[in-house]
């Protein structure tokens, strides 16, 4: 089952901190008039609020987590762009721009995103599934990731997804390092997946 945290009220002003310097679109009203029928009101309220949009893009019904790792490695063109996403420290955030629905993370991983870039980045802290883009879309990278007590977490040669992140659930309450190699270059930066820690990394400079 579905992990819900809460949905708040339809018109509330909501602040999804990430990669997106805009407000979410207003969702759409309802122009019903007389002649419009019980049945095709009943259509369109089933299609409508944030439960509505997730059904769209046949993401009903998942947990959170594989919520995350859909939205991350949607090709650009098939983002959605009426549904937000903002992976927080222990919650997955979903906004249709008038509705809000939290979902719980798993407790024992915490989901970081990385952005390595040569030339252009952006500040962002918590990661937006449907807005960030990065520089590097689509490259094979090669990416070590260590804890302050020296364990590996991650080794592992991949390809940033088509918005120029890579996404790893790691464990909670650690910090370290993550290093990236690209096409003769490298680069590294911290991260951290206490209660303060940032679920989007685009400080990694590649040089």
């Amino acid at each position: 089952m579905r992990r819900r945290i809460a949905v708040a009220a339809a018109g509330v002003v909501l602040v999804l901190a990430g990669c997106s310097t805009t407000e979410p679109g207003a969702g759409e009203t309802s122009g019903a008039g007389a002649g419009e029928t019980a049945a095709a009101g009943a259509t369109e309220a089933a299609s409508s609020g944030v439960e509505g949009r997730l059904a769209a893009y046949d993401l009903d019904g998942l947990e959170a987590d594989d919520i995350v790792d859909e939205l991350d490695r949607l090709p650009l063109a098939e983002r959605p762009d009426d549904l937000m996403a903002s992976v927080r420290v222990d919650q997955l955030v979903l906004s249709d721009g008038e509705e809000e629905l939290a979902m719980e993370l798993p407790q024992d991983r915490f989901y970081v995103s990385v952005a390595p870039f040569v030339e252009q980045t952006h500040e962002c802290f918590y990661h937006s599934l449907t807005t960030c883009t990065g520089e590097l879309g689509g490259e094979e990278v090669q990416v070590t990731i260590v804890d302050d007590a020296g364990e590996v977490l991650v080794d592992e040669r991949t390809t940033t997804y088509d918005n120029g992140f890579v996404g790893f659930w790691l464990p909670r309450e650690v910090a370290g390092t993550i290093r990236v190699s690209y096409d003769g270059l490298e680069g590294e930066a911290a991260f951290s997946t206490t209660d303060d820690g940032a679920t989007c990394v685009t400080t990694l400079k590649l040089a």
